[in-house]
């Protein structure tokens, strides 16, 4: 199976310089919007196809990173200066001649394919024309798309060093992204000359259809006309071709079997025919929860080929491992890979039931927190003591249970996310909060707990911290339950009509307030 071990990209869309290696078999790209998960995959895409006509649809000027640009256009604007992009895929080893070579960006010998756009040389006196003119104008149009392997050759879409397809389900309603993903599943799937042999076949039934069926109206209009069946690229074969289910069309189907059918028929092992590579664009669009995990399934059990996929998903994130994943940071240009986190911890979050962890790999700051009354109650906490509400201040607050702590720990461990857990002491605050977080306790890393061990959990220091206002809200109707009972039993129900009621005069346990300082400084 050929594999892209690294992808380089210069000036391409948001990266001016970027570089990450890859996994053989998954490679999870996570982030914000705007992040650059898209990107990449397109890159792999354009690359891939070797198709002048993607780089000229999307247009150049989309494609060159604008900061770039902009620089240009506010410097001198001297020919010699103008920038150009490239996107690098560097491959294992194929013992391919056409391959092999030195012409790349790292001038070392080894596997590539490149798209290089940089100023065409034979329009210098053009070029310079605009570049002189009194309003910055950047000249795209003289730009050349070059593709070429490292051992110089060119190339183009007619040859597929590796077969792959681009599944984007974000545009999963669109005509277009459709028909694209049909005819590039057709093409991977019949060779050159099955398919000469098809655009053969099909020309002559709708011949056979124009002399047999139409010819039967020329007496209704007048002699000079007949009708006739449109020809060319915009009406062939491939542009006619659909995938069907049952006899239902794909585009006549629901958007989230629309995203299974694409991502399970780009999956199936077809004979020899098998694509090598497969992108997939927020495989979650759509999708159940049910459906959702059918298809990480599926994507799974797909181990001889190599995967894509871009996502804002938690499930799919952890689903496919979280060592495979590749963070991305819209105000970075770097790449954070997470091959060092612990087996054990990659595998409970595979298992673990719902979580927020793309939402703390994407943070900064994080409070943890055990339960759901002190979620509730977090956002009061924070604004009574800093006056600030929480979101304003890029502070998140994650419920997640008091034996996952550690899980959150190793991951804030690798990516430096300052975080706070706040938990309960259990009755034993040395062992259960000290001892055993001897290992992950740092300046970027603190837990927050009740000393008194006798105040063992939440409700109690809240009840001992508010017991007059708590009695004022509870104590009514107590007939066999003390009010501090009555929080232990009902924390999440507790937790909600204090918020509604008396939010604004609540106040923090001392540990909890420390957190919070602490987070926030």
């Amino acid at each position: 199976m050929a594999v892209i071990k690294k992808i380089k990209l210069h000036n391409f869309k948001r990266f001016q310089d970027f570089s990450v290696e890859l996994d053989e078999k998954v490679n999870l790209f996570i982030g914000d919007n705007e992040s650059g998960k898209s990107s990449i995959l397109s890159a792999i895409d354009i690359v891939l196809s070797g198709s002048r006509s993607k780089v000229e649809t999307i247009g150049l000027d989309n494609i060159f990173n604008a900061d770039i640009v902009r620089e240009f256009l506010n410097s001198d604007r001297k020919i010699e200066n103008l920038p150009f992009l490239f996107v690098e895929l560097y491959f294992d080893e194929q013992d391919n001649i056409e391959l092999n070579g030195r012409n790349n960006s790292d001038t070392v010998e080894c596997d590539e394919l490149r798209l290089v756009c940089e100023p065409d040389d034979a329009f210098s006196k053009d070029i310079k024309d605009i570049l002189e003119q009194a309003e910055p104008n950047f000249p795209f149009e003289f730009y050349t798309i070059n593709f070429r392997t490292f051992g110089d050759y060119g190339y183009s879409g007619a040859r597929k060093f590796l077969r792959h397809i681009l599944i984007d389900n974000s545009q999963i309603s669109n005509e277009y992204a459709t028909r694209d993903f049909v005819r590039t599943l057709y093409s991977n799937n019949v060779t050159t000359a099955e398919r000469n042999k098809h655009q053969n076949e099909y020309r002559k039934y709708k011949d056979t259809f124009k002399n047999g069926v139409l010819v039967e109206l020329k007496d209704r209009i007048p002699a000079e006309y007949s009708f006739a069946i449109k020809t060319g690229s915009k009406a062939s074969l491939e542009t006619d071709l659909t995938i069907s289910e049952n006899d239902i069309n794909i585009e006549n189907k629901g958007k989230g079997k629309q995203c299974f059918i694409k991502t399970e028929f780009a999956l199936k092992k077809v004979r020899d025919k098998d694509l090598d590579l497969v992108l997939i664009e927020e495989p979650e669009n759509h999708l159940s929860h049910i459906n959702m995990k059918r298809l990480i399934r599926k994507i799974n059990a797909s181990d001889d080929r190599q995967l894509f996929v871009a996502t804002h998903s938690d499930l799919v994130s952890a689903r496919l491992d979280l060592r495979k994943a590749i963070l991305l940071n819209k105000n970075s240009m770097v790449s954070v890979l997470l091959k060092a986190l612990p087996e054990e911890t990659a595998r409970f979050f595979m298992k673990a039931p719902n979580n927020k962890i793309l939402e703390f790999i994407l943070s900064e700051k994080v409070i943890l927190v055990e339960g759901d009354a002190e979620f509730i109650l977090m956002e009061a906490f924070f604004q009574n003591i800093t006056t600030q509400k929480l979101e304003d201040t890029g502070v998140h607050v994650i419920s997640v249970g008091g034996t996952s702590f550690k899980r959150y720990l190793d991951i804030a461990k690798l990516l430096n996310i300052k975080t706070s857990v706040i938990r309960d002491n259990d009755s034993n605050y040395q062992i259960n909060c000290v001892d055993s977080y001897s290992d992950y306790v740092s300046d970027l890393m603190q837990v927050f707990s009740e000393k008194d061990n006798a105040r063992y959990t939440f409700e109690i220091a809240l009840y001992q911290d508010n017991s007059e206002l708590c009695e004022t809200l509870f104590a009514a109707g107590r007939k066999t339950l003390s009010v501090q009972d009555y929080m232990l039993q009902n924390k999440a129900d507790v937790a909600f009509e204090i918020l509604e009621k008396k939010g604004t005069e609540i106040i923090a346990p001392a540990y909890i307030k420390e957190a919070i300082e602490w987070i926030k400084g």
